[in-house]
C-alpha cells in the first residue's frame, strides 16, 4: 500500500497510554453487576456471563508472564476514525506479552469468521496502517451472529487456528452479539473468550462506564469543519439557506456537537421534539419563524442542522413507524403480500393501519410514504438515512414562507441548499484523542483476554485528564443490557444512550440558541490539526468536556 505524506508522517506518532497499561499492569475487580434493565429476563438468558464484576487495570512492581495466545479481530459494521489503532494496540500489547503470540484478522466483517475467510496480521501489515482511518486492513462487514449454525461454523476455524479469544470492534449491535457470542461459547465450555469494542461515530453508545464511542471525535470534528466552512461561505455569499442532514439515527449527539462547535443558527434536536410532542409542522413553523426574523434584519441566510434520525422522533410519525415495523415483519404479512407490486403493497398497508396512523402516512409526501412503507433493513426497520428529511423540511418551509408572503407577514428570499454529512466523516484520519483513546481501547483488549476474562467490553475513562490518569479496564457487557422490541420480539439489546435534555451539552446549547438563530454567530473551527499546543491538538469533544464538567 502506497502512503500518503500525511500517513508517512502520522505513522511516527506513537499514542500515548495510561498509566495502567504501562509496564507490568496488574487487575482490580469492583463488585458485582447488574443489567440496566429487565434484570431478570437478561440473567437468565445469560446465565454464564451476568453479575460479572467491573475490571480495573493498574500498575505494579511485579513482572508478570505470558503463556503465547492467538487471538482473532473482528471489524464490525459501520467505519468509524481510529479502528485501525485498535487493532495496533491489540498487536502491540499481544506481541509485548509473548512474541509468540499471534493474531487473525477476520476478512469483511462476522461473515469473515463464518466463511472461514482470514489473514494473519504481522507487524508488516500493522505498520501500514497506525494512526490512519478507515477499516480497509481487514474490512467490515453487518453479517449479525445469532444463529448456533454461524456459532458452531466459527468455533471450527477458532479451533484450526487455536484462537483463545476474540475481539469485536463495533457498535451496540455488534456488541449485543458479542455477548450472545460469549454466552454461547461459555456454555459449551469451548474455552473461547469474546472481548468487545465500543465503536460508533453517532456516539449512542456511552453510559456510566463508557464515556464515549470512538470515532465520535473525529466525525464530529470532520463535519464541524465543512459545516464551518459552508457558514464563511454563507456569511459571504447571504443569499442560501443550508440544510444540513448530519449521521445520528437513534440519537441527536452528532448534530449537537456540531451546533457546541460550529453555531448554527437552527440545530434540531430530535429528543427534544418527542419530549414536546412536537408535530412536522411544529419544526417547520420554527424553522420559518427564524428564516422570517433574519429576512427582516436584512440577513437571507443562514444553516440548519438536522439529525439523520429525526423523523422517527416526532411522536405522530413514530407512532406510524411502530405499526408498519410490527405489521411488515409479521410473518402474516410476508405471506399475504407476496408478488406484490409496490404501489399494491402500499395501498394494502393503508387499508390494515389503524385511522390515526393512515391518517399520519397519507399527511406525507407520496415519496416519503413510499420510503417508510416500502424500504426496509435488514432488522425490519425503516432506513430513515434514505428518507431525504432536509429536502422535506425546505419544502414545507418553503411553501410556509410563500403563504406568509402572500399575508403580507414575510418579505425576504429564501433560497435553499441540501447537504447530508455521513461518509466524510467514517473514514478520516483519526484525530490526536481517538487516535489515543482506540490505542488504549486495543491494549486493553488484549490485557482482558490474558486475564481471563470474557463477555466483556474494553473501556477507557477519565479521558478528559492528561493521558496518563486515564483509567482502563472492563465492563460486562450484560451490565448495559435491556429487553426492546425488534422485528415484532422482545430481544437482549445495548441501551441506546440518548441525548439527555437536563444534561450539560444541551442545556449549553438551549441556553445560547436564541442568540445563534436571530444573529450570525458562527464559529469556524478548520480542519483537525495533528502537531502542535495540547490546547489545539488533544482536546475531546465539546460535549465529552461538559459532560466531564471541564468546559
Amino acid at each position: 500500500m502506497k502512503l500518503s505524506t500525511l500517513q508517512k508522517a502520522r505513522a511516527a506518532y506513537q499514542p500515548k497510554l495510561p498509566l495502567g497499561l504501562r509496564g507490568n499492569v496488574e487487575i482490580k475487580l469492583g463488585a458485582p453487576t447488574q443489567s440496566v434493565g429487565d434484570q431478570e429476563q437478561i440473567k437468565a438468558l445469560f446465565p454464564n456471563t451476568y453479575g460479572m464484576p467491573l475490571v480495573e487495570f493498574v500498575p505494579t512492581h511485579t513482572p508478570k508472564s505470558y503463556a503465547p495466545m492467538n487471538i482473532g479481530v473482528i471489524l464490525s459494521g459501520g467505519q468509524a476514525p481510529g479502528g485501525h489503532n485498535v487493532i495496533c494496540g491489540l498487536f502491540d500489547e499481544l506481541k509485548k506479552q509473548n512474541p509468540a503470540s499471534k493474531l487473525y484478522g477476520f476478512l469483511m466483517g462476522p461473515g469473515g469468521l463464518v466463511d472461514h475467510k482470514y489473514k494473519e496480521l504481522t507487524a508488516d501489515i500493522i505498520d501500514q496502517y497506525r494512526n490512519t482511518g478507515g477499516f480497509d486492513m481487514i474490512g467490515s462487514g453487518r453479517t449479525k451472529l445469532e444463529t448456533p449454525e454461524q456459532f458452531e461454523s466459527g468455533l471450527q476455524i477458532i479451533k484450526q487456528l487455536g484462537i483463545n479469544a476474540l475481539v469485536i470492534i463495533g457498535g451496540d449491535d455488534s456488541n449485543t452479539n458479542a455477548c450472545v457470542l460469549a454466552e454461547y461459547y461459555a456454555a459449551k465450555q469451548a474455552g473461547v473468550a469474546v472481548i468487545g469494542c465500543p465503536k460508533t461515530i453517532d456516539g449512542d453508545l456511552k453510559n456510566q462506564q463508557i464515556e464515549t464511542s470512538f470515532g465520535f471525535d473525529t466525525a464530529c470534528k470532520t463535519y464541524a469543519e465543512v459545516i464551518g466552512n459552508i457558514q464563511r461561505d454563507a456569511n459571504s455569499a447571504r443569499k442560501y439557506w443550508h440544510f444540513i442532514k448530519l449521521m445520528g439515527r437513534s440519537a441527536s449527539h452528532i448534530a449537537l456537537e456540531c451546533a457546541l462547535q460550529t453555531q448554527p443558527n437552527i440545530c434540531i434536536v430530535s429528543e427534544e421534539v418527542e419530549q414536546k410532542n412536537m408535530t412536522l409542522d411544529d419544526i417547520v413553523e420554527y424553522i420559518a419563524a427564524t428564516i422570517a426574523k433574519r429576512a427582516a434584519q436584512g440577513n437571507n441566510f443562514g444553516t440548519v442542522l438536522i439529525p439523520e434520525g429525526l423523523i422517527e422522533f416526532i411522536p405522530a410519525i413514530k407512532h406510524l413507524i411502530a405499526e408498519l415495523n410490527d405489521l411488515l415483519s409479521a410473518k402474516t404479512t410476508v405471506q399475504a403480500t407476496a408478488g406484490m407490486s409496490p404501489e399494491q403493497l402500499i395501498e394494502w398497508v393503508k387499508q390494515n393501519i389503524t385511522p390515526e396512523n393512515l391518517s399520519t402516512l397519507q399527511s406525507l409526501p407520496l415519496g416519503v410514504q413510499k420510503q417508510l412503507a416500502l424500504d426496509r433493513d435488514p432488522h425490519g426497520n425503516v432506513q430513515v438515512s434514505l428518507i431525504e428529511t432536509e429536502k422535506l423540511l425546505s419544502q414545507l418551509v418553503g411553501e410556509k414562507l410563500a403563504a406568509w408572503k402572500a399575508q403580507g407577514k414575510y418579505t425576504g428570499k429564501f433560497s435553499p441548499l441540501h447537504h447530508f454529512f455521513g461518509y466524510e466523516g467514517r473514514c478520516a484520519a483519526p484525530s490526536n484523542y481517538d487516535a489515543d483513546y482506540c490505542y488504549a481501547l486495543g491494549t486493553s483488549a488484549a490485557q482482558l483476554v490474558a486475564n481471563g476474562k470474557t463477555g466483556y467490553m474494553a473501556i477507557v475513562r477519565n479521558t478528559t485528564a492528561p493521558a496518563d490518569e486515564w483509567i482502563a479496564g472492563g465492563v460486562p457487557i450484560t451490565m448495559m443490557m435491556n429487553m426492546e422490541r425488534r422485528n415484532g420480539e422482545l430481544k437482549p439489546v445495548i441501551r441506546k444512550a440518548l441525548v439527555q435534555l437536563d444534561a450539560a451539552p444541551f442545556k449549553t446549547f438551549a441556553a445560547h440558541r436564541d442568540e445563534w438563530a436571530e444573529g450570525t454567530c458562527y464559529v469556524y473551527p478548520g480542519p483537525i490539526q495533528y502537531w502542535g499546543p495540547a490546547e489545539v491538538c488533544d482536546t475531546c469533544t465539546k460535549t465529552l468536556a461538559l459532560e466531564q464538567e471541564k468546559n
